[in-house]
């Protein structure tokens, strides 16, 4: 397993922020469904570079829809072991950790050369015979900006990825393939509000459990705990990616010149130097106004937040007791939220570590969970 040199990259590389939707290419064809691919071309997946994985892989555009419910269009990459097998293998529709907000930081552009920091752990995936499509979410790699922390959006970017590959022909998977949902720190918000969508947006998927960790449920409670700390930085993409979705919201009228620099750089690099150079600031050093104390902007990122619908299929989340970036107590109450909502939830807390390690240390138990919920075992809710 590969961890960047820098611990503060690394720490970086998975962390989720506090704040902030944005808009993607809008579908050509207004009248297709979403899900349905608009393009596909033979790609590759390697873990390292140069790393064989006895694969096949083709990036995707596919149709997906907005926060506020437009067509768009969004890229991803679609991986499927070649060992022999010819009867239904099951399908992981997999969100990434926070990769930056430039083109350049998107899955599908790093998967095919060995630079893609998640892509050891995708591969445990592989090697247990699974496909597994990759969301590049909303703008990441398609024209517009990333709207970064913008729930809906990923959500739908998510269920609509496995849409997607289900109706790719060279995948050889088909409408009834069984579909696991995994993400961890932005993709904990990402397949949490995909778990949550799926019974009303995409019921027709064969859902079978979600695996979700490191969740940042409320972004007002995540921007507050990292102002000032390392992960601040985080707070300014998400409102980046919150204005980019919702452009009324007009986040550079409360920045002051050193935040639209800051804010203007962080659109085109990815997430180690973003992160890195946004740490240590308060929102009061790179604005005249804070927004996030602003009702329109409360209401927004209040839309993002989770725990208001129970998952139709079961939920495997876990969180760190000692996650510096995502407080540990916001995980427990997405957990008592969906509880409470009749939810099959089994939480699991990360006793020793952090938030990029839970990732990693969780990993093979979140594996294991969703390989016995495709072996349709009984789950162990611990509510």
């Amino acid at each position: 397993m590969r961890i960047r040199s820098s611990a503060l990259t690394a720490v970086a590389a998975l962390a989720l922020s506090a704040a902030v939707p944005t808009t993607t290419a809008r579908a050509e064809e207004t009248t297709a469904r979403p899900g349905d691919v608009v393009s596909s071309v033979p790609s590759a997946f390697h873990p390292l570079p140069g790393q064989p994985t006895n694969t096949k892989a083709w990036k995707i555009h596919y149709n997906s829809t907005t926060a506020e419910g437009a067509p768009n269009v969004v890229s991803g990459t679609v991986i499927v072991p070649q060992d022999g097998r010819t009867g239904p293998r099951p399908l992981i529709t997999y969100a990434v950790g926070t990769v930056g907000m430039g083109d350049s930081c998107a899955p599908s552009n790093n998967l095919p050369y060995g630079t893609a920091m998640e892509a050891n752990l995708i591969q445990q995936l592989t090697l247990r015979g699974w496909a597994v499509v990759v969301t590049d979410y909303e703008g990441l790699g398609t024209p517009g900006v990333h709207t970064y922390t913008v729930g809906p959006s990923a959500g739908h970017a998510v269920l609509d990825a496995a849409r997607a590959a289900t109706r790719l022909p060279e995948a050889g998977l088909s409408a009834n393939t069984p579909v696991g949902i995994m993400g961890y720190s932005q993709g904990g918000q990402a397949s949490s509000w995909a778990a949550e969508l799926q019974g009303s947006y995409a019921p027709e998927l064969k859902v079978k459990g979600t695996a979700t960790g490191g969740v940042p449920a409320d972004l007002l409670k995540v921007a507050d705990f990292n102002n000032g700390s390392y992960g601040s930085g985080l707070i300014f993409m998400a409102a980046a990616g919150q204005d980019a979705a919702y452009p009324e919201l007009k986040l550079d009228s409360y920045l002051n010149p050193a935040g639209k620099l800051l804010v203007g750089a962080m659109k085109d690099n990815c997430v180690a130097i973003d992160a890195i150079a946004g740490s240590f600031k308060r929102i009061s050093d790179l604005t005249t106004r804070d927004p996030l104390a602003q009702p329109d902007w409360q209401a927004r990122l209040n839309q993002s937040k989770l725990g208001r619908t129970a998952p139709a299929a079961p939920v495997f989340q876990y969180h760190a007791l000692g996650d510096e970036l995502i407080p540990y107590a916001v995980g427990r109450q997405l957990r008592s939220d969906w509880c409470a909502k009749g939810a099959n939830v089994e939480f699991d807390t990360i006793w020793v570590g952090e938030h990029v390690s839970g990732v990693i240390t969780q990993s093979l138990a979140a594996g294991n969970w969703l390989s016995d919920r495709f072996a349709d075992r009984s789950a162990h809710p611990n509510c």
